[in-house]
């Protein structure tokens, strides 16, 4: 057997710069030319330059042999990190046969500044403008010179708002950096390294700033939440070639001007005139001496914090599909997807000539582009020409949701290649693939995808389109298992829930959106109105529910670790606001846009409050709290009672008698075997009445199948997938859906639109059923005794009109994939493909007809797949790494 080491990674990334933490966390992956292969050791070297790395010396840390599986999540051990320090790595590891591989490839990682004394930079601005209320975006600019070649530079910028930042001429980095945060709290700043980008001699920055999350409008809360105008900070620290340094920073003697734009809002659009560029501003040799002094700020009270998320940037570019001149002389283009970004336009025309480019999602009855949605939202940018030959235009600091464009103003006769759509989301790769034999379950994994791509945007945002974008955390958490499987989320959750404890309250209570973004402010003054709760369950919940999910797909443990008081604090406010363990119902969201179904809001806080204990418990088991895994257990054996004595009769009815009380009780545990068996009954009974149609809103539509599939209905988990007449999944899909919509109504063919206060044509919570397609439909499950994938659970669960499944997931680990079919005789095939250094539990439905002959050797003892029972219809086996084939009969299908 023959082990190699690829994908090195630190914290989650590839050759990190300037992180921050203190023990980062080492990755990697084993690739094997043979089954069942192990990792029964490894070596870790660390050093502080790649040439004592090369000559095998890990100065900084050399781990030497650690009798070890562990390949992801361990923890650097070494000396101490230094601020700035550049550090390189490699491993290599032992098979089980006890032989050593080769060493991996160099990695490397670099450190941040790491305290707040070494940030030597001036918060820089423009002073406000008096003539407009939305400002000119202000540009910066610093010319210096350097005396010496440079050896290495590292640039640390970020901004109260957002910025771009260019260095001699060249853009740096992604877009609507530094990120979302609660400013008030923290600030991330991003670090770039610049060495070939600086020559000996002189030199520019050149840096645009915006008004985003900081100052411009933020939901529908107003503009100027954080702050009344934008502020950029910067440090540049270069080293020479002969040992000396030197510091670039921000503060006074840096220049300032507006530029050609005029305004650039996330809510309100841009507007940009070319006629105002300034040639050469950002590169050496420019005279500033026209431009004014920056305005410095005097201060910032936050934490100025390593960024913690993935980077925004382009993802994918989009053509249009066609192409309609309206009855007004408008132009307007079908993307053919509902995305989220902006267009890039190309245009020829007299000087002074302005277009506008506006953006919808849905097209109203007469044709013209269906606007009432967005409230007080303008998705349009307005480009004044120059007049000088072809000119290219993209938007800087906003972006909208949207599948159509209207082309306004356009001088002559626009074409198919005049827009083009750019797709922008923060970068979590795509981690999960899934496809069947049924077009229709292809498409509504089609639509969960990119609902998350136009979601995750530094927060999970829960519209890309109207007034609000914000982080609704309730949303997030029944979502969350979802995008683990669809994209690599792990720092970009890692993020969130930093953000969730910024705005958690001394109360232990977690708010409704994070970053709080003014929300509480707006909940408190609102609160005179009787209108929002102090907490919300299912939302608050997320403090809890997110970082379980963390563990279950990464493995992390240091978020558990982390927040666990946090999480403590939430439980124990529930705790305490209860009458005898049952919750109020004052919650304001309830089973959120659930259909033609009220759900009383003390039966869903109740259970959500069983359920954030029950994950407690199974956390501090985790961390190895044997007294407080005792107590979070009592305490949920505790409210689960007391869910029954209030809500549960003797037949098994749930009090509310909607889908989704029955799905939280059977998902959460809240039921005896006697009253589960009649529980199961009265909820299939009520989906079966209706025509196997659903009622469940935000909260209930995650569990919906899962707790049916799980209790012996699968074929009702599969009849509600796949319906197609209203309310459903496929609803949406018949009438053209390419994201999963905000709420089941929001169309219908009787009705049309619904309110528009409150539609969203892209919106992911409804598309947490994504999560039992992978668990479930595909059979690709976590254990949470080995988790992030260390032993896979394969359990594919074939049903309804669903013939074939071809599905994988790109763990830590390497690729789980799973692939089956099922005949119409009842033969079912089963292929399975495990990462090395792992193996899986596979569950085989139906009579075993064949195993791998190449891997199985019934009664041997080294056999690689290894029968473990046969109960309930199926044969489980155990399996180490590799591809196998299994098939079986399934009598009743």
């Amino acid at each position: 057997m023959t082990l190699s080491i690829v994908n090195c990674k630190t914290e989650y990334m590839t050759n990190p710069i300037g992180i921050e933490a203190g023990k980062p966390r080492l990755f990697w992956q084993i690739e094997a030319d043979s089954r069942s292969a192990e990792q029964t050791a490894y070596h870790i070297l660390v050093a502080s330059s790649s040439e004592k790395l090369a000559a095998g010396q890990g100065d900084v840390w050399d781990s030497g042999k650690v009798e070890s599986s562990q390949s992801i999540q361990v923890e650097y051990a070494g000396s101490e990190l230094l601020a700035e320090g550049k550090y390189f790595w490699k491993v290599r590891i032992w098979d089980k046969e006890q032989q050593p591989s080769e060493w991996s490839a160099a990695s490397f990682w670099t450190m941040g500044l790491l305290s707040r004394e070494a940030y030597k930079g001036k918060w820089i601005g423009r002073k406000r403008d008096a003539e407009h209320n939305m400002q000119p975006s202000p540009h910066l600019r610093k010319a210096f010179s350097l005396k010496g070649k440079v050896r290495s530079a590292f640039a640390y910028a970020t901004a109260l708002g957002l910025f771009e930042l260019h260095v001699n001429g060249k853009r740096v980095g992604d877009y609507f950096a530094p990120g979302f945060t609660d400013y008030n709290v923290r600030t991330q700043v991003q670090a770039y390294e610049i060495t070939e980008l600086l020559a000996e001699g002189d030199n520019a920055f050149g840096v645009i700033v915006g008004d985003g999350w900081y100052a411009g409008t933020v939901g529908f809360l107003g503009d100027k939440v954080y702050g009344e105008r934008p502020f950029f900070m910067m440090q540049v620290n270069v080293e020479y070639e002969d040992g000396s340094k030197e510091s670039i920073v921000t503060d006074h003697t840096w220049r300032v001007s507006k530029g050609p734009i005029v305004y650039s809002d996330f809510i309100m659009g841009e507007a940009y005139d070319a006629r105002l560029e300034i040639d050469g501003w950002d590169e050496a040799g420019y005279d500033d001496a026209a431009w004014e002094q920056p305005d410095v700020r005097s201060g910032y009270n936050g934490n100025l914090v390593a960024t913690n998320e993935p980077p925004i940037t382009i993802t994918k570019t989009i053509k249009p599909i066609s192409i309609k001149k309206s009855p007004t002389g408008t132009y307007i283009y079908d993307m053919g997807q509902n995305m989220v970004g902006w267009t890039e336009l190309k245009v020829t025309g007299e000087r002074g000539t302005t277009v506008t480019l506006s953006h919808a999602e849905m097209l109203s009855p007469d044709g013209s582009l269906y606007l009432d949605n967005l409230r007080v939202a303008v998705q349009q940018e307005h480009y004044t020409l120059k007049g000088e030959g072809e000119e290219r235009y993209e938007p800087h600091f906003t972006f909208h949701g949207f599948r159509y464009v209207e082309l306004i103003g356009y001088p002559g006769e626009p074409n198919l290649d005049t827009v083009i759509g750019k797709v922008v989301h923060s970068d979590t790769p795509e981690t999960g693939y899934l496809e069947t034999s049924n077009a229709m379950v292809n498409q509504l994994y089609s639509n969960i995808t990119w609902g998350q791509r136009g979601n995750f945007l530094s927060v999970p945002t829960d519209c890309p389109q109207r007034d609000e974008r914000l982080g609704w955390t309730g949303d997030a958490q029944i979502f969350a298992r979802t995008a683990s499987y669809n994209m690599d989320v792990a720092r970009f959750f890692h993020k969130f829930v930093w953000d969730m404890i910024d705005c958690q309250q001394p109360s232990g209570a977690f708010t409704d959106v994070a970053p709080d973004a003014g929300w509480i402010r707006h909940k408190n003054w609102n609160t005179r109105l009787n209108w929002f709760a102090p907490d919300n369950a299912g939302w608050g919940d997320a403090g809890v529910v997110i970082p379980w999910t963390l563990y279950l797909m990464y493995g992390d443990t240091r978020i558990l670790e982390t927040h666990y008081e946090a999480m403590a604090k939430w439980v124990e406010y529930l705790r305490i606001n209860t009458d005898n363990l049952v919750r109020p119902d004052y919650a304001n969201y309830g089973d959120w846009l659930s259909i033609d179904a009220d759900t009383p809001n003390e039966v869903l806080a109740t259970a959500y409050f069983a359920y954030s204990t029950k994950l407690l418990g199974l956390i501090a088991g985790v961390l190895d709290k044997p007294e407080e895994v005792s107590r979070y257990d009592q305490l949920f054996q505790d409210i689960a009672a007391a869910f029954r004595t209030a809500f549960v009769s003797e037949d098994g009815v749930i009090h509310g008698e909607t889908q989704t009380v029955y799905v939280l009780a059977l998902q959460f545990g809240l039921l005896t075997e006697e009253l589960r068996l009649k529980a199961i009954g009265h909820l299939a009974a009520d989906i079966t009445k209706r025509g196997d149609r659903l009622t469940t809103g935000f909260l209930g539509v995650g569990y919906l199948l899962p707790a049916l599939s799980d209790n012996g209905r699968l074929d009702i988990a599969y009849k509600l997938l796949t319906q197609e007449v209203f309310p459903s999944w496929m609803y949406s899909i018949k009438h053209g859906a390419t994201t999963i919509w905000e709420r089941w109504d929001g169309w219908t063919e009787d009705k049309g639109f619904q309110t528009p206060q409150m539609n969203s044509f892209n919106h992911y919570s409804l598309g947490s059923v994504g999560e039992w397609m992978f668990r479930y439909m595909a059979g690709i499950e976590a254990d949470a005794s080995a988790p992030g994938f260390r032993n896979a659970i394969i359990r594919p669960q074939p049903g309804g009109d669903v013939s074939s499944v071809n599905a994988h997931y790109d763990s830590l680990y390497g690729r789980v994939g799973v692939t089956w079919t099922l005949g119409a005789d009842g033969s079912f095939k089963l292929n399975v493909t495990v990462p090395a250094n792992t193996t899986a539990t596979v569950h085989l439905p139906g009579i075993v007809t064949h195993i791998d002959a190449a891997a199985y050797e019934a009664g041997a003892a080294d056999s690689e797949i290894k029968p473990v029972t046969q109960a309930n219809g199926e044969t489980v086996f155990q399996i180490g790494s590799g591809t196998y084939a299994f098939a079986s009969q399934i009598t009743n299908a």
